[in-house]
C-alpha cells in the first residue's frame, strides 16, 4: 500500500491505467472486496457507526477502485459478524468474516458465505488488565495535562496548519513509560477506539519477530526459513530474514512495491502473491519500500513454528498481551497468514505501550520480551537506505528494520529518534534519548499534506523542557 504520510511519498500515485491486465470483473471484485472489508473491521474492530465509515474510512481510496466503492452497498450482518457487498450477476457477494482476536477475513472471490466457518479462529483468556497501565498517572479527562502549555498545543494541533495542512487528526498522546502526559480525541472517538494502522503493522511485525528472535525461535541473520524457496536451484533461499526486515529482499515487487492489491482486497493469500516473485536485484544490494518484504518475513516465521494454530496465537502470548496491548487486532487471510504489512487494528495507548517496551529496551514489568539490543537493531540505519530528500528538498526519514528514522535527516529531533509510520498519518514516534513516545492517529487525505510528525515532536520537546 502506498505510504501514505506525504513526507513519505516515495512513488507516483498510481492510475488504473497502470492496472490495465486487470479485467472489469475484477476491478468490481477488488472494489467490493475494499467496501466489505473495511467496512467489516470498522465495524467489529473499531466500534464505528456507518456514518463514521463513510465518513472516514471509505475516504482516500485507490483510485483503480475508487469511483466504484461508492456505488455499491455495504450489508452489515451484526448477528453473524459479517459484511457482505453484492457487485455481480453471476457471482456471490464479497464477504468479510470477523472473529476474535484475528479480526475480519476476506473469503476468496466467489465464495458463499457458508465457507466462513472454515476460517482459522484461536481461542485466548479474554482477562484484561487495568487499562491505564503501565502509567502510574493518567489524567482524569482528555486533552488535560499538568503541562498547561503541552494542553494548548496538543489542542492547536488538531487544526493547526503548521502541522499539515490537510490533515485530519483523530487522536494525539504523548507518554512516558510512566506517565500519560496527555491523550486527546476528536469526537466520537476514545481510548478504546480502534483504527486501521496500516504500515505501523510493518513495526508490530518486526516486533513479534524480535520476540521469536528471544525465544531462540528464529535467526534474522539466517536464510529466511520460507518452505517453498528451499528447493537447491531457488536462489531466493539465500534471502535473509534480515534482507526481509531492511526492506532489501532484491525481489520484484512491481513499479509500486506498496501496492498489494489481489491480498488487500483480492481476497487471495499470503501464499499467492508475496511468495510467487523473482529476484529483480541481489539480495541485500538495494532498499526498496515493498509490502512483500514485510508479509515473507512472517510467513518465514510461520514456517519456522510449524504449527498453524500455534503461529495464530504466537503474536498475542509473546507479545501484544504481555504488554497489555488487548485492543489489538492483527488480521489473517483465509489461509491463516497474518498480513503484518498493514492489516492490524489498535488504540493509540496501545501503540503507546508497544513504544514504551521499545524505551525499555524490550523488557516489560521486569520479563524480557525482545532480544537485549533489539530497539538498538531496529534502530540503527539499514546498510541500503531511500533517498535523502524529495524533489523539492524536503527530508524523507532514513530505514532500520521496519522502523523509520528520524535522525540526522531531522536536526530539529534528538537522533536517536525512530518511528512506526502508516497511510493516511499513523505514527508512533519513539525518542530514547527523551524517554518519550508520541502517538498520532488520522484520516490525513491521499495526495494532500498530511501531518508533520517533525514539527509537532520538535514542538512538545520545547513545551516539556
Amino acid at each position: 500500500m502506498r505510504i501514505a504520510i506525504a513526507a513519505l511519498a516515495l512513488v507516483a500515485s498510481v492510475s488504473a491505467a497502470s492496472f490495465a491486465q486487470e479485467t472489469e470483473a475484477t476491478i468490481r471484485a477488488y472494489a467490493a472486496g475494499y467496501k466489505a472489508a473495511f467496512t467489516c473491521s470498522a465495524t467489529f474492530n473499531g466500534g464505528k457507526t456507518p456514518e463514521q465509515i463513510e465518513a472516514q474510512e471509505l475516504t482516500g481510496i485507490y483510485p483503480l477502485v475508487a469511483e466504484i466503492v461508492p456505488t455499491l452497498e455495504a450489508n452489515i450482518d451484526h448477528d453473524a459478524k459479517r459484511v457482505s457487498v453484492a457487485y455481480s450477476d453471476t457471482l456471490p457477494p464479497r464477504i468479510s468474516q470477523w472473529r476474535p482476536h484475528l479480526g475480519c477475513t476476506q473469503l476468496p472471490v466467489g465464495a458463499e458465505a457458508s465457507v466462513a466457518k472454515d476460517l482459522p479462529t484461536i481461542k485466548l483468556p479474554l482477562s484484561k488488565q487495568n487499562d491505564t497501565l503501565p502509567w502510574t498517572s493518567v489524567p482524569a479527562h482528555y486533552g488535560e495535562a499538568d503541562n498547561a502549555a503541552l494542553a494548548d498545543l496538543v489542542e492547536k494541533a488538531f487544526n493547526d496548519p503548521k502541522y499539515g495542512k490537510d490533515a485530519f487528526t483523530t487522536a494525539l498522546l504523548v507518554a512516558t513509560p510512566d506517565e500519560l502526559l496527555i491523550e486527546r480525541y476528536i469526537e466520537g472517538y476514545a481510548h478504546r477506539t480502534s483504527q486501521r494502522t496500516w504500515s505501523v503493522a510493518k513495526s508490530i511485525a518486526a516486533s513479534v519477530i524480535g520476540a521469536a528472535v528471544e525465544k531462540g525461535m528464529i535467526d534474522v541473520k539466517a536464510p529466511a526459513p520460507v518452505a517453498s524457496w528451499q528447493s537447491p536451484m531457488d536462489p531466493r533461499k539465500n534471502i535473509t530474514l534480515e534482507n526481509l526486515l531492511h526492506m532489501a529482499s532484491g525481489l520484484d515487487s512491481n513499479a509500486a512495491g506498496n501496492r498489494t492489491d489481489r491480498l488487500y482486497i483480492g481476497g487471495g493469500r499470503v501464499d499467492d502473491t508475496a511468495m510467487r516473485t523473482a529476484l529483480e536485484a541481489a539480495p541485500g544490494s538495494r532498499w526498496k519500500y515493498a509490502n512483500n518484504d514485510t508479509l515473507l518475513a512472517v510467513r518465514a516465521l510461520k514456517d519456522a513454528i510449524g504449527d498453524e494454530q500455534t503461529y495464530l496465537e504466537f503474536p498475542f502470548k509473546a507479545l501484544l498481551h504481555k504488554i497489555g496491548m488487548f485492543d489489538t487486532v492483527p488480521e489473517v487471510d483465509w489461509g491463516g497468514n497474518f498480513v503484518m504489512s498493514s492489516q492490524v487494528w489498535t488504540t493509540s495507548r496501545d501503540l503507546a505501550r508497544l513504544g514504551i517496551l521499545y524505551l525499555n529496551d524490550g523488557v516489560w514489568n521486569g520479563e524480557r520480551i525482545l532480544p537485549k539490543g533489539w530497539a538498538k537493531y531496529v534502530a540503527t540505519p539499514a546498510p541500503q537506505q531511500p533517498p535523502a530528500a524529495r524533489a523539492d528538498g524536503s527530508a524523507i526519514p532514513g530505514y532500520g528494520a521496519q522502523f523509520w528514522l528520524y535522525n540526522e535527516r531531522f536536526p530539529e529531533l534528538p537522533n536517536d529518534s525512530f518511528a512506526a509510520l502508516g497511510n493516511r498519518g499513523q505514527i508512533l514516534l519513539i525518542i530514547p534519548s527523551k524517554n518519550l513516545v508520541i502517538v498520532r492517529r488520522g484520516h490525513d487525505p491521499a495526495g494532500g499534506e498530511g501531518f508533520k510528525i517533525h514539527s509537532f515532536a520538535a514542538d512538545v520537546l520545547a513545551v516539556l523542557e
